[in-house]
């Protein structure tokens, strides 16, 4: 396993889409294992391949709290069959867009489909954290950022912030 380097705004990797994957194997499961090693050392509770400059549908992800035991979820392909009409604000932030935090409005539930990490279909229910959680990776997977859901200028402001923590 290895940590791998987390991609920020403005990378242009960052707005491509992710390409399907077309089987589950070793050289996936090493990816995701990488993924997941990386999304601790930051620390972050979940995280998209493209995120680590892979443009493949692959999302890690970890909602265990501090002091509890780790237990680590991976999606491939994943999709959303169904969402509620009801949405919920959630506070997010990225790793991608280091250090800045804005309420974003998501479905509340949603109904997923995707591989787990032995390749076998798993369909089920999210929300709460888990729902906002895999939604805003997901988003990650069409190319499309947390900020992308803000005003042009809070959008401008969050990528100003990371190039001037990168210039320091």
């Amino acid at each position: 396993m290895a940590i791998r380097e987390i991609i920020t705004v403005p990378d242009p990797r960052l707005k491509l889409k992710s390409q399907p994957v077309e089987a589950v194997d070793d050289e996936l499961r090493a990816l995701m294992d990488d993924m997941l090693e990386t999304m601790y050392a930051a620390p972050g509770i979940g995280l998209a391949a493209i995120q680590v400059g892979v443009p493949k549908r692959v999302i890690v992800m970890d909602l265990a709290r501090e002091g509890e035991e780790a237990q680590p979820r991976y999606f491939v392909n994943p999709e959303i069959v169904w969402a509620s009409e009801e949405t919920q604000p959630y506070e997010e932030g990225c790793l991608s867009i280091p250090e800045y935090y804005d309420e974003v409005e998501r479905p509340a539930r949603v109904k997923l489909r995707y591989l787990n990490y032995q390749g076998e279909q798993v369909e089920e229910d999210a929300e709460g954290l888990y729902a906002v959680c895999v939604q805003h990776e997901m988003d990650h997977l069409e190319g499309v950022l947390f900020i992308d859901h803000l005003s042009r200028l809070k959008r401008e402001q969050a990528i100003k912030k990371v190039k001037k923590q990168k210039a320091a």
